[in-house]
């Protein structure tokens, strides 16, 4: 089981920028991906953005290609999500989850493969 606590949400104005954090704990050396979620009221969660833990490949999706960029430290202890050109379209519950599987391309968006989640944290996008 993996811990993971976010940090860095808030209220930005449309076409400002906010970092969001995500502390990773874990007594296992079989994490494989982070992954960053988000839920809007009334819409379902949906996948924003992911990386490979051992090599940090990355993966976001094409709401947020070109304006979200996900990274993790050399520490491997911590993940962040830089957004950039925020919309009002983004604001929602941003949650940081952990997986220990190999996830292709195509199901980074599962949230069944993911076993340790956040608390989440709230973004806010003013228009």
């Amino acid at each position: 089981q993996v811990q993971l606590v976010e940090s860095g949400g808030g209220l930005v104005q449309a076409g400002g920028s906010l970092r969001l954090s995500c502390a990773v704990s874990t007594r296992t050396s079989n994490l494989r991906a982070l992954a960053w979620f988000r839920q809007a009221p009334g819409k379902e969660r949906e996948i924003v953005a992911a990386i490979t833990w051992s090599v940090g490949a990355t993966f976001a999706a094409d709401s947020v290609k070109g304006r979200f960029t996900i990274s993790r430290d050399n520490a491997k202890t911590m993940v962040a999500l830089q957004m950039n050109k925020l919309t009002p379209k983004d604001t929602a519950v941003y949650y940081c989850a952990a997986s220990t599987y190999y996830i292709g391309n195509g199901n980074y968006g599962l949230p069944r493969l993911y076993g340790s989640w956040g608390q989440g944290t709230q973004v806010t996008v003013s228009s």
